[in-house]
């Protein structure tokens, strides 16, 4: 399990390279807030957009994620807590006006990529009310 990476996985490399060819700039693997202890994968600042490339293991996706065999009680903990801290980050970073999209590691990335073109897009051409 220490061999799996935290970030600059190729889901997120392949969704950034994307993101990059349709023009949109972006921050990598950065805090969204300066107070929260959470690292979004792609940051928009200008846009307060944070986008997270969830994989199917580690975040618990409803379609892909099988039960560790081995330490099974450990294993669901685990995926429990992160479940619920994924949760907790959407809840904090929307209170402070960002917007957080959420893409699973078996999603079509060029329709993910859209999804998130459209959302930096709008919330750029309107003024955004910083509080």
């Amino acid at each position: 399990m220490r061999a799996n990476k935290g970030r600059d996985t190729s889901p997120e490399r392949r969704l950034r390279s994307l993101l990059y060819a349709r023009g949109l700039r972006y921050r990598v693997g950065t805090r969204p807030l300066q107070g929260l202890r959470r690292t979004a994968d792609i940051v928009f600042p200008a846009a307060r957009i944070s986008v997270f490339v969830d994989g199917c293991y580690w975040h618990g996706c409803s379609d892909h994620y099988r039960p560790a065999r081995v330490n099974g009680q450990f294993w669901r903990e685990k995926i429990d807590g992160n479940r619920k801290r994924d949760q907790q980050t959407n809840q904090l970073l929307s209170d402070a006006g960002w917007s957080v999209i959420r893409i699973w590691e078996h999603e079509d990335l060029a329709e993910a990529a859209d999804r998130v073109e459209l959302a930096v897009r709008a919330r750029v051409s309107r003024p955004v009310h910083r509080t």
